[in-house]
């Protein structure tokens, strides 16, 4: 049963309209609604999305299948699913009648089709595993799909019973005999992700046994653990599919070299296109017209963070020419458009993340839109939609026509505005300054919801992870600047060297130098800042960061040790050695340090806050999750032991069920009390 999204009652409205304005808090953030990808129909006149929901009770978010029709601008989104499991993934069948979806509505996640003329979902594939992701053949006749087994079993069944036997076992060891054992955070179990394909029969199920695509490849597809169907792609003709991965073997912990395959549909030896390539290759799509295959690829063997530039092969003569090589932008995603000369594709752009227009034949590159953060989009015909946030707003749909400007593209959405509608968010702005080596630098100040003229506010200084990343003009239910507005605080946050979105030297200018240039633009672009806005009151400020941000936090204790009246250290690093040996993707921290630990002890050493500890004494609190494998709990126990020991008035707040991240509604809802409490401690008395 599908129903119309239900508009909140005109007495409703003027009553949250006349409520007195309030600041955005993090119960706001995490009960709001968060819309995901467009997708659009073969003809360009619906499109189907996402919307995830949070059930406070039962601790998790709910995502679900909303539909909008863009022949009647002012029609109200129709929601498609109603179970209380979640659905994703929507795919339109080739003829636009039904929306092909994954679900565990089953007790499994399976794929699914909804027929849009009535009638309840169908279950098209009923394997005895989960099907992690999917894609459907343009024809509509075939499943390309990615399912976790072990290498060995000859079928899914033999994967499912000894899993099964597996379970029944009393003794709780594992044996392994190479990296990765554990990945963000999950212990390995001896499974793959492998490509499967899979024909679908007149009643529309998948009815033989899947047929492994990279099966006899020794690399996961998609990639762990953040890989999805980007990855993988059919041809037009649906007889081909370009799928990316890398060969695990003994050094997957310290490589990043995933190449790029085809391989029959129906089954066969996949061929390597990119061998020649020692550095990242991935997410490979045929142009529309079916003649070249586009994918991204970096130049630098084990640097996560360099450059991604897109590559494109004629299919008919396997020539290879990279496009748009000038543009100094690493590309993020992207589509062709339907007349196979364009690429439209999103990349961090100086504190902003815009979609470009790419002229596959010229390389000539034009921004589509302008502020904010570009998260999702899909084009077909002359329709681009777009899914678009920005500091003060969650992503909404939007649409304009290709060839036109996304500047002035029509809302589609509005999700959240009656559950927000007396709150009142902090306004922005974009600064610039002189930062090391006399180069610009950028960042962006946020005033307090309430911010009176004349009146100066307590600060909270946030630094950004990765760290080759961007803290700019985008929203987040982790990090969000808005709720530090809304609890009465401004905020300063620096794209400092190594960010992303300023040219790759920028972003390459960190490798090395974790301590040196970063922290220089730090000091400067604070410093700037309190020049720039006087309402900054920098005598009552607080510096708060994690992952490389915690780094900095542990820095700042040893290097700016009397910068600030309080410190929060979210999964820092703390011990650059313990780090080198303990991380799981070792190429990180190999690539950043210059080699191993053991070939290059200097150089990890170099940037060591442990070494400084005897220079601490801002009060600090330490955040970590027991199942971060990144950033592994002995760092912040570390930390902690330190401030400790020194006798720095310091908390830890550990949490055993979050990995890097903190994503369970309540947990987020504890971690920000917390920290806003930490910040209240110091800078409101």
């Amino acid at each position: 049963m599908r129903l119309p999204v239900l508009m909140l009652g005109a007495a409703v409205a003027a009553s949250s309209a006349m409520a007195a304005p309030r600041g955005f808090t993090v119960e706001d953030m995490v009960k709001m609604e968060r819309v995901g990808a467009p997708v659009l129909s073969p003809d360009a006149t619906r499109v189907v999305y996402t919307v995830r929901t949070t059930d406070m009770d039962k601790n998790r978010g709910n995502t679900q299948l909303y539909l909008l029709d863009l022949r009647s601008p002012k029609a109200a989104p129709v929601r498609l699913t109603q179970a209380d499991a979640s659905s994703s993934e929507p795919t339109w069948s080739p003829k636009g009648d039904a929306i092909y979806f994954l679900s565990g509505r089953s007790g499994s996640s399976q794929v699914w089709r909804l027929p849009l003329a009535g009638g309840e979902a169908a279950r098209v594939t009923s394997l005895p595993l989960d099907v992690e992701n999917f894609r459907l053949s343009p024809q509509g006749d075939r499943l390309a799909l990615s399912v976790a087994v072990f290498r060995d079993c000859v079928d899914l069944a033999c994967t499912k019973k000894r899993l099964d036997q597996q379970g029944k076992n009393k003794a709780s060891g594992k044996v392994y005999d190479k990296l990765f054992v554990r990945h963000w955070d999950t212990w390995a179990d001896g499974r793959t992700n492998v490509l499967y394909a899979a024909p679908i029969d007149a009643a529309g199920k998948v009815s033989a046994e899947p047929v492994a695509l990279s099966g006899k490849l020794d690399g996961d597809v998609p990639s762990k653990p953040f890989g999805d169907n980007g990855e993988y792609h059919f041809s037009p003709d649906g007889k081909t599919v370009a799928f990316s991965t890398r060969i695990a073997g003994k050094t997957e912990a310290w490589s990043t070299n995933f190449d790029v395959y085809t391989v029959p549909a129906t089954g066969g030896e996949p061929k390597n296109l990119t061998e020649d390539n020692k550095a990242w290759d991935t997410k490979a799509i045929y142009s529309p017209d079916g003649r070249t295959l586009a994918y991204l690829a970096m130049d630098k063997p084990t640097f996560e963070a360099d450059r991604f530039h897109l590559v494109l092969i004629d299919v008919a003569t396997g020539k290879k020419r990279t496009v748009a090589d000038n543009w100094d932008r690493s590309i993020a995603d992207y589509r062709w458009t339907p007349d196979s000369k364009t690429i439209l594709a999103t990349a961090d752009d100086i504190g902003q993340h815009p979609l470009f227009a790419i002229d596959a034949a010229s390389g000539k590159v034009r921004k589509l839109t302008g502020n904010g953060y570009v998260s999702g989009f899909d084009v077909l015909k002359d329709t681009v939609v777009i899914a678009r946030n920005d500091l003060s707003s969650g992503a909404q749909l939007y649409q304009f026509k290709l060839g036109g400007s996304g500047e002035k593209a029509t809302q589609l959405t509005n999700v959240n505005e009656a559950a927000l509608a007396d709150v009142k968010f902090g306004q922005y702005e974009q600064f610039s300054f002189a930062g090391a080596n006399g180069e610009t630098v950028y960042g962006h100040v946020m005033k307090p919801w309430d911010a009176k003229p004349g009146v100066k506010y307590p600060v909270a200084f946030l630094v950004h992870g990765g760290p080759q990343g961007s803290f700019g003009n985008s929203w987040s239910y982790r990090w969000n600047p808005q709720v530090y507005a809304g609890a009465g605080y401004a905020t300063v946050f620096i794209d400092f060297h190594g960010s992303t979105g300023y040219g790759q030297k920028f972003t390459d200018s960190i490798s090395g130098d974790w301590g040196g240039k970063p922290l220089e633009d730090l000091q400067k672009g604070l410093a700037a800042a309190v020049q720039k806005f006087p309402w900054l009151d920098r005598e009552n400020s607080c510096a708060l960061g994690a992952s490389y941000g915690g780094f900095m936090m542990n820095w700042i204790q040893g290097h700016w040790s009397d910068g600030f009246k309080c410190i929060v250290n979210h999964d820092g690093v703390f011990d650059t050695r313990g780090m080198a040996y303990s991380t799981e993707e070792l190429w990180f921290t190999e690539w950043e340090s210059g080699g191993t630990y053991y070939d290059h002890p200097e150089a990890h050493e170099k940037f060591n806050p442990a070494l400084f500890v005897k220079n601490w004494k801002t009060p600090m609190l330490v955040v970590q999750g027991d199942l971060d494998f990144r950033i592994p709990t002995a760092q912040g126990l570390g930390t902690f032991t330190a401030l400790q020991r020194r006798g720095i008035p310091s908390k830890l707040l550990m949490f055993p069920d979050e990995n890097h991240w903190v994503l369970k509604p309540a947990n987020s809802v504890l971690w920000h009390h917390e920290v806003i409490g930490w910040l209240d401690t110091y800078l409101k008395k």
